[in-house]
């Protein structure tokens, strides 16, 4: 069974922004912060939280206190999520922990709250399914849940495609939940009015 202890969250927020204009990770949310909201709901469900960076990660740093998440610097983020992914499942895979399951998030989707990740925890030990994903439409992706099986592959990625590539090529393993219209990303300041009027 996966829990809070053998279980990590991995936060995605290495993007430059470059459709937004502005360092969209550091946007103003509720109380803190696009990427604040991201811990925040990610801690919920685990202690355990890396966020990798790419683009911005001195400013992003600043604006963060060290015990809230550990950051992580993708010198490749220019790569696509598919690298910042693979280098955050790599560090963890080599950190003192032997975890037994990855949530893989965005830090650019704030209406992803700690009760849909629970879901998603809870389904994984519910079904023993090694992925648990998030539907868009006619397709899977993040936020996603694998198990240890999976983190060989996931460390093996290398391009724009990111988690999909996995998600699709193992249907059989694989449950996928709505969110609910909760997987919106902020990618433009539209994106960004939109939800705050959520």
């Amino acid at each position: 069974m996966v829990n809070e202890e053998n279980m990590a969250v991995l936060i995605l927020a290495a993007g430059q922004s470059s459709r937004m204009g502005k360092i969209k990770q550091l946007l103003p949310w509720k109380n803190t912060t696009l990427l604040g909201n991201a811990i925040i709901n990610a801690k919920t469900i685990s202690e355990n939280v890396f966020v990798v960076l790419g683009a911005f990660s001195n400013e992003i740093k600043n604006e963060f206190g060290l015990k809230e998440a550990l950051f992580i610097e993708n010198k490749n983020w220019e790569n696509g999520l598919g690298s910042s992914l693979a280098f955050g499942i790599d560090y963890i895979q080599k950190s003192q922990k032997d975890y037994r399951a990855i949530l893989v998030t965005l830090g650019d989707q704030p209406l992803i709250d700690g009760l849909y990740l629970k879901t998603i925890v809870t389904s994984h030990n519910d079904t023993k399914k090694g992925i648990i994903a998030t539907a868009y439409g006619g397709r899977a992706g993040v936020p996603a849940l694998f198990a240890s099986n999976y983190f060989d592959r996931l460390r093996k990625l290398d391009s724009d495609n990111g988690a999909k590539t996995i998600i699709n090529s193992n249907k059989n393993d694989t449950l996928i939940l709505s969110p609910n219209g909760k997987a919106m990303d902020v990618d433009t300041l539209e994106d960004y009015k939109k939800v705050l009027n959520s």
